[in-house]
């Protein structure tokens, strides 16, 4: 299971690397790694500020008639 996220990783990292480096050249790999830890990043960002409010809406184990605060 973890192989197949990472080797998801590593194919758009390498897809997006190929837009600034050439396959062919020896810093692609460094690229894809930077790549690769920049997307890492923005995962664990959008994990660690999920909305609270959207988490409510996903949570079907919430009971129906708690009082939630109104949506700004």
């Amino acid at each position: 299971m973890i192989a197949w996220l990472v080797r998801i990783l590593v194919i758009v990292s390498g897809f997006m690397a190929s837009w600034f480096v050439t396959k062919d050249s020896p810093q692609f790999a460094v690229m894809q790694m930077a790549v690769i830890l920049l997307v890492v990043v923005l995962i664990v960002a959008v994990l660690a500020f999920w909305p609270e409010r959207w988490t409510h809406i996903l949570n079907r184990t919430h009971p129906k008639n708690v009082q939630r605060s109104p949506h700004r």
